[in-house]
């Protein structure tokens, strides 16, 4: 039971909950499992911390905050790493959108087909509403092509 959960770790961060239904097909009973993710988090195998930076690492170039959150709580992380992820993706959620918009669109939207298309694109993303207006107004876009 311990080494299939090492095995699962070593390929990536796992949170207890998935790695505790990843192993529930393999017990012999409950208690054996929590006792095993008790261990593994007693020797610092397993990290909610490590597991939310990951989560937050993996989606955080395609995906806006409220998707990278909505993610995290499928996992029931402490509150306070949540917190702390979430306020880290924060910080960077315009540049994100900013560098994914720039990848699939590459210009300013020339009329309300496109903009509303544009606009979609980045909320379906998980990307808040003020920071897709952002992204959309292209000021930033204009100042930075005209540097090269």
């Amino acid at each position: 039971m311990k080494g299939r959960a090492l095995k699962y770790l070593a390929a990536r961060e796992h949170s207890r909950v998935e790695l505790r239904r990843k192993l529930a097909p393999h017990a012999e009973s409950a208690e054996q499992i929590e006792q095993v993710l008790d261990e593994l988090e007693s020797r610092q195998f397993l990290s909610a911390e490590r597991f939310a930076q990951s989560v937050a690492h993996r989606r955080g170039g395609r995906y806006g905050v409220a998707r990278v959150q909505a993610e995290l709580a499928q996992h029931q992380l402490p509150a306070d790493v949540l917190t702390d992820t979430l306020q880290t993706l924060r910080e960077t959620e315009c540049t994100r959108a900013q560098a994914l918009w720039l990848k699939r669109f590459g210009q300013v939207a020339q009329d309300p087909v496109e903009r509303a298309k544009q606009m979609r694109f980045l909320l379906g993303r998980g990307f808040s509403s003020d920071v897709a207006r952002s992204v959309l107004k292209g000021d930033w876009f204009d100042a930075d092509s005209t540097e090269d």
